[in-house]
């Protein structure tokens, strides 16, 4: 790996994952299109973000990442986009309040819409057609014409990603992520009364707080820190010619940054040290993580690390764990004692979603959420027990009432999957379940925040 790095040395290596488009001159003219366009997210905003990942890394700050398995053009809209805003918040300000700790906010949003297949092909009814691989490269209809990969893809995701981001940040920043409304957070299909209650009981407080210092003449509106909050994007970095076409060289620094997104991920398919995406990130400056299975052995995790980290820099991997609650206790804590031993500084994220998901006796595919919450709970474990930080977690979830997971507080059971099962590719925990997990990761940090705290020295004379 010691080559010079170019936005498109990766196309001398091997690459995994990546669709066969029947038109490659259409292919190559669209790209050549992105190029022009403006950048997505800027460079100054990712380096923003590799710091407020250098704190989690520290154990100063913790990772709350989450969206969409994949977004759908055709679910696009204000309302959806809201709604996920709103969930995120609410989750956020548990776990602020719990665990005395700030939130970084990334979202799996304004360009996840690619999707890993473990078979470029699937059956119907006997029928065989190229897999579905979100709606950036073809259409889940299941019909020839829709599974054909077409480049025009690549300009709707680009178009469907800045919209989001421009609602994003009108949020983040226009008033209606402002403390003060914590209030009016709260969506209305979420019916548990003991989550309700839970948070009505943490917004109160807030409000309480709010009002005291207003009352001691603290002007709320001078601090933007209470008005707004940073949200970020991210996803998995799968289509390497579009990442290429939004891949720009900063002004101020010379750095070479991803525009599509404020971080990327590489997944645990495509992370061949040898590999075309190993290849593409190690040049990019942005904050990156690496999905870590259970195939992926220690060495192999340190050698990574070294070639897409080789300075160390605080708040430039993080590291996304997906074993499943039944192998998480197996295969987690020999990478962290690796990663510990080599020195190395990194994010300890937990995905609690990707390991833990079954085919119910329905025929749908879900995602149990007791075993959701084991994972979590046994991550959190292991760290305690080897002296590291779990600085986050990386959940696929929907500000939409629906029903894909199994369990949580409503007790969605195998016939209710069928109710409002929407995702076009994995299970999604609903609003509810999403706050049911923030209150436990509020209970696990606070926890952790409590066995931290040192015993106030007694006074003299005592």
């Amino acid at each position: 790996m010691s080559e010079r790095w170019t936005p498109d040395s990766w196309r001398t290596r091997p690459v995994l994952q990546v669709p066969d488009y029947p038109d490659a001159k259409a292919l190559a003219d669209v790209e050549a299109q992105l190029a022009t366009f403006p950048p997505l997210v800027f460079a100054g905003e990712a380096r923003n973000l590799k710091k407020a990942l250098a704190r989690v890394a520290a154990g100063e700050a913790f990772l709350l990442q989450g969206g969409d398995c994949a977004e759908s053009f055709a679910e696009h809209g204000a309302n959806n986009i809201r709604d996920f805003f709103r969930v995120l918040l609410q989750m956020a300000v548990v776990l602020t309040y719990a665990g005395a700790l700030p939130v970084v906010k990334v979202g799996r949003i304004a360009g996840q819409f690619a999707k890993p297949r473990s078979s470029p092909m699937e059956k119907l009814n006997g029928v065989e057609l190229p897999s579905y691989r979100g709606d950036i490269v073809n259409g889940a209809e299941f019909t020839q014409a829709s599974r054909v990969p077409d480049p025009q893809r690549l300009v709707e995701a680009y178009n469907q990603s800045a919209a989001t981001l421009n609602l994003l940040r009108a949020f983040a920043h226009g008033g209606y992520a402002s403390l003060g409304r914590v209030h009016q957070w709260m969506l209305g299909f979420v019916k548990d009364p003991k989550a309700m209650d839970r948070y009505r009981q943490v917004a109160d407080r807030i409000a309480e707080t709010l009002a005291f210092m207003q009352a001691c003449g603290l002007d709320l509106e001078s601090h933007p820190e209470l008005r707004g909050t940073d949200v970020y994007t991210s996803h998995e970095a799968l289509l390497l010619g579009y990442e290429q076409a939004m891949t720009r060289q900063d002004s101020t620094t010379g750095d070479w940054y991803c525009t599509s997104a404020h971080m990327v991920w590489i997944g645990d398919r495509t992370r061949q040290v040898d590999h075309a995406h190993v290849e593409y990130f190690r040049g990019i400056k942005n904050p990156i993580g690496i999905k870590c299975g259970p195939s992926l052995k220690p060495d192999e995790l340190v050698r990574l690390i070294d070639i897409l980290n080789p300075d160390n820099e605080p708040g430039r991997i993080t590291l996304i764990n997906r074993f499943g609650a039944d192998k998480v206790g197996d295969n987690l804590p020999a990478l962290v004692r690796a990663v510990k031993r080599e020195g190395r500084t990194v994010v300890w994220s937990c995905d609690p979603m990707h390991g833990n998901t079954i085919s119910a006796e329905s025929g749908y595919k879900t995602r149990p959420f007791d075993r959701i919450l084991q994972e979590v709970k046994t991550f959190f474990d292991v760290h305690t027990a080897e002296g590291t930080h779990g600085g986050g977690v990386h959940l696929e979830m929907t500000g939409k009432d629906v029903t894909e997971c199994t369990g949580g507080a409503r007790a969605i059971s195998d016939q209710d999957l069928n109710d409002r099962y929407h995702t076009l590719c994995d299970p999604r925990l609903n609003a509810e379940q999403a706050i049911e997990l923030a209150f436990l990761l509020a209970e696990l940090l606070k926890a952790e925040r409590a066995a931290k705290a040192k015993p106030m020295p007694a006074a003299a004379g005592l």
